[in-house]
């Protein structure tokens, strides 16, 4: 570990500058990602015949090979390889495809006892919605919400092989000196940015439901 250190501190300003790129390609697309699946999710969910192709479409884009996204992207939206945007953009398509169906499901799983009491309530369909539907589906859409936060990490540093610059740059660099430090500390910086991301996401998911706090309380 002595040597994966002193390569942290020999090369920390090439590194700083490779920390901020990777954060916001992982973490810009789980927020834009997410944002896209509500909608989708929700119709869905609402209309039961269109659950299966949306869902089966989801689950086909999910199977596209990160490497082949990356490098179609640039020719799609007229983007330069080296820009880190289309990253950002194969990431929140994989982030949307995986989370579509969670959603889908999270709404799905609230009871129609609990329905039926908001709908007695007064409440309408969007308020049912956003009261009652989408705060009891935070903890199963925060569950998949951390494996899309995971993926992306991990797929981040598969970008590295098109010379983006960000952390998996340690990767490419470990593999041209045949030097083992380099890819430790990419490995070590990934763990804990995956780690970071996932703390993140549970804290979240904590803060919005506050009766799962009290529940447990009792």
């Amino acid at each position: 570990m002595g040597a994966v250190w002193q390569y942290l501190v020999d090369h920390w300003d090439e590194i700083k500058g490779w920390i901020w790129p990777t954060i916001w390609m992982a973490g810009l697309p789980l927020i834009v990602g997410l944002v896209l699946a509500l909608p989708i999710g929700w119709i869905a969910y609402r209309y039961r015949w269109s659950y299966p192709p949306i869902v089966t479409g989801a689950g086909l884009l999910y199977t596209i090979p990160s490497i082949v996204l990356f490098f179609v992207l640039p020719g799609v939206i007229g983007s330069q390889i080296l820009d880190p945007k289309n990253v950002a953009i194969a990431l929140t398509i994989y982030t949307l495809a995986l989370l579509v169906r969670v959603v889908a499901d999270g709404l799905a799983s609230v009871s129609t006892e609990t329905l039926a009491a908001a709908s007695a309530m007064g409440f309408t369909t969007w308020q049912r919605l956003v009261k009652v539907q989408l705060p009891i589906a935070v903890p199963v859409v925060g569950a998949g919400l951390r494996v899309a936060a995971v993926s992306n990490v991990s797929l981040v540093s598969v970008a590295s092989i098109l010379g983006v610059p960000q952390l998996g740059q340690l990767f490419v660099r470990s593999n041209s000196l045949n030097q083992i430090p380099p890819a430790v500390l990419g490995l070590i910086l990934f763990l804990l940015l995956a780690i970071i991301f996932d703390l993140a996401i549970l804290v979240a998911i904590r803060l919005m439901t506050p009766w799962r706090r009290a529940a447990v309380a009792r």
